[in-house]
């Protein structure tokens, strides 16, 4: 049974945008605790209803994340389900922007895969202000790189035992602009960190900062410390059970191809901060800054309180024998009340 069949969220809006032909699916998972939010994902897919179905499930992820942020936000998602042959951008932009104006103000979107600040100032003009991480130039808080990489040291430092990364192993997968902070920050605290990513031509980058390239699998290499983030689905059952990695935590989304995944990790003593934790820095500070009224400082200190939460999250794993991402569902649903 698909997804789009078996909904349990509180909406799902699927249309046809009328100048590009494109699908766009929002859902609408919670708006229990305030308005839903979450990222506007345009990529290809095979069909519409794999778009659609990728929207419930990101839609439910960001349910957890803004409760566990303890952010006045629910869960929501937009994908837009790029043709094969393309579409004119602009015209791709007005249609998510009229998709987004026609809930009424219950789902505000920011940038995600193949949207940018840019596209967000677009939607935040034509869809009533309900578009967040503009450009700071416009009045927004600009990309969100850097707070979704602070959250993630704030997570992995809850994970190392007692605190330090000094002298441990890591591999960042994926080497975009979230993973370099984290590998920077790695380095800067004096971890041995190895990188990898499909894109040969970042490996100068990477071994300007100090960083190791590698074009190995590290899921499968010794380490100390796992940083998924690229692309979700890394950890399936067959890699959890190869996983030579002692703490896993990153930025990117949907980590596990499936929950069971999780149990793998569990019995075979991998510890694996879910990413719903993880990754809540760049929410953290958009909303922080552009709905909720925070300075900088604030903004951080509320990011930097994601080690508190990651820690609970472990905390109530190692004492009732859960998993984490079992317990992190818990806690947000003590949250969601």
């Amino acid at each position: 049974m698909n997804r789009t069949e078996s909904f349990a969220g509180e909406a799902l809006q699927i249309v046809r945008g009328a100048r590009s032909g494109v699908a766009i699916a929002v859902a609408i998972h919670s708006t229990a605790r305030g308005p839903a939010i979450g990222g506007c994902r345009i990529k290809e897919y095979p069909s519409w209803r794999d778009g659609a179905d990728d929207a419930l499930r990101l839609s439910a992820a960001m349910t957890m994340k803004c409760a566990l942020a303890g952010l006045p936000y629910g869960g929501g998602k937009t994908v837009a389900v790029l043709p094969a042959e393309g579409v004119r951008r602009r015209d791709l932009i007005v249609d998510i922007a009229e998709a987004i104006a026609a809930l009424g103000g219950r789902y505000r979107t920011g940038p995600d895969i193949g949207s940018t600040s840019e596209d967000m100032a677009d939607i935040h003009r034509l869809a009533h202000g309900w578009a967040f991480c503009r450009p700071e130039a416009q009045g927004g808080s600009g990309t969100s790189s850097a707070a979704t990489a602070r959250g993630v040291v704030a997570a992995l430092q809850a994970g190392v035992a007692p605190g330090s990364v000094a002298g441990l192993r890591a591999g960042v997968i994926g080497f975009g602009s979230v993973g370099r902070l984290v590998c920077e920050a790695l380095l800067e605290r004096g971890a041995d960190v190895v990188v990898t990513d499909v894109d040969s031509g970042l490996r100068p980058v990477a071994e300007r900062l100090g960083a190791t390239w590698t074009t190995k699998d590290l899921v499968r290499e010794r380490l100390d410390i796992l940083v998924p983030a690229a692309t979700g689905g890394l950890l399936t059952a067959e890699s959890a059970a190869a996983c030579g990695a002692s703490l896993i935590v990153g930025p990117a989304n949907n980590q596990l191809a499936a929950e069971e995944v999780a149990t793998v990790l569990r019995d075979r003593g991998i510890t694996w901060i879910p990413d719903v934790v993880a990754s809540a820095g760049g929410i953290i500070h958009a909303v922080g800054r552009e709905e909720l009224g925070m300075d900088e400082a604030a903004a951080n200190a509320k990011i930097d309180a994601i080690a508190d939460t990651a820690g609970a999250v472990l905390s109530r794993a190692r004492d009732r024998g859960l998993t984490t991402v079992r317990a992190a569902r818990e806690l947000a649903a003590g949250l969601l009340g």
